[in-house]
């Protein structure tokens, strides 16, 4: 069982708890105000009122013995994430996500030792921007700053066509990873595969090739 600390619980701070608990990782919760922490005492394995600006306050933590530490502080608190960040590196945590809003946090946050950054409502507004530009694209779930996984329809033209038949990867640069119909996921498709209208496709690709494919 893996185990988190998180620091800051603000609105992303008690998503990210939640979604770890149903995880069933053990997570620890530290936040300045107590109020914050009162909604996920029952999620959490501790929970700690403290300024984790305080080196000491950190040090108490055992921070190395996480598998990884998120620093979720709110958006007017950017000098403090960026001194957490540092410390929790410094006093040896294995893995820091730090929280970012914009570009300029992230490139101050990665030279402050951040191994990943996170942007909640850009990816988000990514992610609705996409889907609803397109009446061919339905979701989108980001993994790189290049790549993501694409919910697709199938173009016409593909209807009755194989993966082989159509040499899909090569011709559009893109990678069918799975067909989904009624919410069921089905992977690992042979090149045999027939393109079919009632069926989506889970595709990995960048948003450019996407583009010129529903274009």
């Amino acid at each position: 069982m893996k185990s988190f600390l998180i620091v800051g619980l603000g609105s992303f701070g008690h998503h990210l708890c939640r979604a770890l608990a149903e995880q069933k990782c053990e997570i620890m919760a530290v936040d300045r105000d107590g109020e914050n922490l009162e909604d996920i005492l029952s999620l959490v394995v501790s929970a700690k009122v403290g300024d984790c600006t305080h080196e000491e306050v950190l040090r108490s933590f055992d921070v190395g013995s996480f598998d990884a530490c998120f620093v979720c502080l709110g958006d007017n608190n950017v000098l403090d994430s960026l001194q957490i960040t540092s410390l929790l590196k410094e006093l040896g945590a294995r893995k820091v996500f730090s929280k970012a809003d914009d570009d300029v946090q992230a490139k101050f946050l990665l030279r402050n030792g951040a191994d990943e950054i996170i942007y909640p409502e850009l990816e988000v507004a990514s992610n609705i921007a996409v889907s609803e530009s397109s009446d061919s694209i339905f979701d989108c779930i980001r993994l790189t700053a290049d790549y993501s996984i694409y919910e697709l329809a199938p173009m016409k033209r593909w209807l009755g066509r194989s993966l082989k038949e159509l040499n899909f990867r090569v011709k559009y640069n893109l990678t069918v990873i799975a067909a989904m119909r009624d919410g069921v996921v089905r992977p690992n498709l042979s090149p045999d595969y027939l393109f079919k209208e009632e069926e989506h496709l889970l595709v990995l690709g960048r948003i450019e090739d996407i583009r010129r494919v529903v274009r």
